[in-house]
């Protein structure tokens, strides 16, 4: 009966694979902003490397620079990296999806009288008067053309009754 060793050598396609999953983890801390960077769990060299390559414009000297950071997170833990962006991305598509809502009752309050009475339902502590005002006020400045101060302001009112 043959056993197979457990300390097998990783095949070269397997290592390749692997190093370009890291250097897209690498692009994708060169794309994020440096406020959010500061806050990755990443060892100073790192950093350093994904804020130099930020500042490169040259495309050749960029992706020798990916190459490089690539090369530097083999030395480190990935998963923390992967959480936190997966964190960033999370949070911002539920922002999204939560500013959508808002924008979705804003279009529906200013469209249909209806709307105000499902709205009202849903957020009993909602000012109904200044609701009532807002919309009047939104829609009488689109009938003229006026910049849109009601409008930004009844989409403000809906988000602090929604919360």
């Amino acid at each position: 009966m043959i056993t197979r060793v457990q300390d097998e050598p990783v095949s070269k396609t397997r290592r390749k694979r692997e190093m370009h999953e890291l250097q897209a983890l690498g692009l994708a801390l060169v794309a994020l902003p440096e406020s959010r960077l500061s806050a990755m769990p990443l060892q100073r060299e790192l950093l350093d490397a994904v804020l130099e390559a930020k500042r490169i414009k040259s495309h050749e000297a960029k992706r020798r620079q990916l190459q490089y950071i690539g090369r530097l997170m083999r030395e480190v833990d990935p998963e923390p990296i992967r959480a936190q962006l997966a964190a960033i991305d999370g949070g911002s598509a539920q922002a999204a999806a939560a500013h959508r809502r808002l924008e979705l009752w804003r279009e529906r309050l200013l469209t249909d009288d209806a709307a105000l009475t499902s709205f009202a339902a849903e957020h009993p502590a909602a000012d109904l008067q200044k609701m009532r005002s807002l919309i009047r006020n939104t829609r009488k400045e689109q009938k003229e053309g006026k910049p849109p101060r009601a409008y930004r302001e009844l989409f403000r009112f809906i988000k602090e009754c929604c919360g």
